[in-house]
């Protein structure tokens, strides 16, 4: 895991080891275990690199690393399986200098193309330069772990990990105010419609999934993506082979995730994601002698998970550190949660696991596993209740009679609205489109010269019939990326690395084949993990009904009068940009919960800081 940059320009001015400097040095959290630059013979590129040492801590893991006299690689990130990719090579006559897996890449580059991209397992995002072909090609994992950003205009091609990388290189930071009316009114932090689009213009980032390749002799730039889902067909498959084959891919996922010269720890939320890695990670044969879990906990909150996290490590006998923010805390570190942020942020939550980073790197823990990615693909959200209702409304109204009463408890309300989306699912879209689009315009709040030039809606929402569609459009489309960001930047602005095993695409690529029921049953959500899980967990937490998310008492943290005042400040600096009205300044603060629908004094305050 580790921070890139790079420039390529014709003109040899733009592309100095002190610029490749400024950037890294911005994202020197990133790497805090070396630094290093390189500059091409004819001056025309430029690379940097950020270190932190996970594998092979020698000095034959430096980057930017080269191979063959011909390619030069800036890395981020972890191929999960490069062991296996290495004695692939070695077969085919290739030979290695380092364990790292970063030399791995250079030769399956060399030896495959872009094709190499097929064999990876892993989290990244790099760039290769072909000094013969004068070509840099660049690739990002197929779920957006690592972030890659570039900006490109007649001069010169710009990319960094970060987008503070950009602005240290001379990059001008303007807001783009279409995607911040949609932030603003829904807390949309991505555009459905367009995968490019960040908060900056002028700004891209490289689409998760896909790979850039940038002709350094004409400045043509082409990208392709390389790897997708066919929601479409799902496979016939028997109950229990369908779970044990479920419970190996995720085994095999947590094997290799564990794969590090440094001591790993674990997040432990008290639910059934965390629950089921610290569970699957013990039972693997080279378990780490000592695994630490980090959480954090909120003693007297409704939501606290303290019980279920007691639960967990007094049946497996962990130790477990526990951190307990609170609104001062909140305050006092906001400002650097939103530097590293950089984009606006839905909630608090994100700085509860900010805390929970710093937690890890105060013991040692330099990487940690996490459950994150489980509730997009096996419909842990309560929200995938009424879709998989509509498609078994549609096909077969036994069985969704027996799931409706099966659920009772969830407390999901199914109306004649929902029998109707059932039947014109493509109209019910439309309309909601419709409403909501009517809604964000007519916000009173935002002034009507903002909405007149920038109110244009982001807003959709997926015309699929089956459960299947609706979980790919949250796992590729928006949902998951925004979520996957707020966990590499909290991680890596403590020098730590987070690994998600049930993002290995071979995991993802047989849950989304199988049939929704595996997914949604009897009234349980994550049907086919608890079954996993049965004979690993405590059953307080295998079979638990309530869906926590990770949250904190943001209602209780915004009545705080020092967080109210910068409310209050942001407010009046929106005010003055002439995003808000006036009349908002009259208006009483609403304190809301972390995940409540209508957060707009959560999103006023973190919209202001983040376009400072």
């Amino acid at each position: 895991m580790c921070g890139i940059a790079g420039i390529l320009s014709n003109d040899p001015s733009r592309v100095t080891r002190q610029r490749l400097k400024d950037m890294t040095d911005a994202i020197a959290h990133r790497g805090p275990d070396g630094e290093k630059t390189w500059v091409n013979p004819t001056g025309q590129v430029g690379l940097g690199h950020r270190r932190l040492s996970i594998i092979d801590l020698s000095p034959a893991g430096e980057q930017p690393m080269h191979y063959q006299d011909r390619y030069s690689i800036v890395h981020n990130g972890e191929i999960y399986n490069y062991r296996e990719i290495r004695g692939q090579l070695q077969a085919k006559g290739y030979t290695f200098s380092s364990r790292t897996d970063t030399e791995v890449i250079l030769a399956a580059y060399e030896c495959w193309g872009a094709g190499c991209l097929q064999q990876f397992d892993g989290m990244f995002a790099f760039a290769i330069w072909d000094e013969k072909e004068k070509q840099l090609f660049m690739a990002r994992d197929r779920f957006g772990e690592k972030p890659l950003f570039f900006c490109q205009d007649e001069e010169q091609f710009v990319f960094a990990s970060e987008l503070k990388a950009l602005w240290a290189a001379g990059i001008k930071k303007e807001s783009n105010k279409k995607m911040l009316f949609n932030f603003i009114t829904i807390g949309y932090t991505q555009n459905p419609a367009n995968a490019f689009e960040t908060f900056f213009q002028g700004i891209s980032k490289l689409p998760a999934r896909s790979f850039l390749l940038y002709n350094a002799r004409n400045g043509d730039t082409e990208i392709n993506y390389y790897w997708d889902i066919d929601v479409g067909h799902t496979r016939s498959c028997k109950e229990p082979a369908a779970i044990d084959e479920f419970y190996h891919l995720l085994m095999t996922s947590v094997n290799r995730r564990l794969r590090s010269d440094v001591p790993i720890g674990t997040s432990l939320s008290g639910g059934l994601d965390s629950s089921s890695i610290v569970a699957c990670i013990l039972q693997q044969p080279d378990a780490p002698a000592h695994l630490p879990t980090f959480s954090a906990l909120f003693p007297g909150f409704e939501k606290d998970e303290s019980a279920y996290v007691r639960s967990l490590t007094s049946h497996f006998g962990l130790d477990n550190f526990s951190t307990t923010p609170s609104a001062s805390d909140l305050v006092s570190d906001f400002e650097k949660l939103v530097h590293h942020q950089e984009e606006p942020f839905t909630s608090s939550s994100i700085y509860a696991q900010y805390r929970v980073f710093a937690l890890a790197a105060a013991h040692g823990a330099k990487v940690m596993l996490d459950g994150q990615g489980a509730d997009e693909l096996l419909a842990g959200y309560h929200k995938y209740y009424s879709w998989y209702w509509q498609e078994l409304y549609r096909s077969d109204k036994k069985a969704f009679a027996l799931e409706l009463e099966a659920a009772k408890e969830s407390g999901i309300q199914w109306s004649w609205k929902n029998r109707l989306a059932a039947q014109l699912p493509v109209y019910a879209g439309l309309f909601l489109k419709k409403k909501r689009t009517a809604q964000q315009r007519n916000s009173s709040d935002l002034s009507r010269n903002f909405v007149r030039q920038f109110g244009v809606s982001y807003y959709d929402i997926p015309h699929f019939d089956r459960l299947n569609g609706v979980l790919y459009y949250n796992t590729f489309m928006n949902g998951m990326e925004e979520l996957l960001r707020f966990a590499d930047r909290n991680s890596m602005a403590h020098g730590v690395e987070v690994r998600l095993p049930f993002l290995s695409h071979q995991l993802v690529e047989y849950v989304f084949s199988l049939p929704a029921h595996f997914k949604i049953r009897e009234g349980w959500t994550k049907w086919l993990l608890r079954m996993s899980m049965d004979n690993l967990l405590p059953a307080d937490i295998t079979w638990r009904k309530d869906k926590t998310g990770f949250e904190p008492p943001q209602l209780d943290w915004m009545l705080d009068p020092a967080l109210r005042e910068y409310i209050q400040e942001a407010r009046r600096s929106l005010v003055k940009a002439d995003i808000l009205s006036e009349r908002v300044l009259h208006k009483k603060i609403q304190p809301h919960e972390a995940h409540a629908a209508e957060g707009h004094d959560w999103r006023y305050l973190v919209a202001w800081a983040s376009l400072a």
